[in-house]
């Protein structure tokens, strides 16, 4: 192989290459990790929404504990003892 086949194998090369990072869209996220404003913008963006999703699943989550807990206070065993935590989770949810 000589020089010519070298540069045209080497040619062929660099075009795939600009195929696949186009394809992965790398030169959006260079470009994106140049303005650090829009950078910080889009990551407060999704912080905030991170935060507001976790808060509701939360929120959602000890809802449906609660529920169950209050179901379970029948329970002879552990019902004085449910009872207790229902109580004391229902008085510091209503100091807030």
């Amino acid at each position: 192989m000589g020089v010519e086949g070298e540069k045209r194998e080497l040619g062929t090369q660099v075009e795939r290459l600009a195929r696949t990072l186009e394809q992965n869209r790398i030169a959006e996220y260079v470009t994106l990790q140049q303005d650090t404003r829009r950078l910080l913008y889009l990551n407060f963006v999704a912080g905030v929404a991170r935060g507001l999703g976790m808060a509701v699943g939360f929120t959602l989550v000890g809802a449906v504990a609660l529920y169950i807990l209050r179901r379970m206070v029948s329970i002879p065993v552990i019902g004085t003892f449910i009872a207790q935590i229902v109580d004391i989770v229902t008085t510091q949810l209503g100091r807030h």
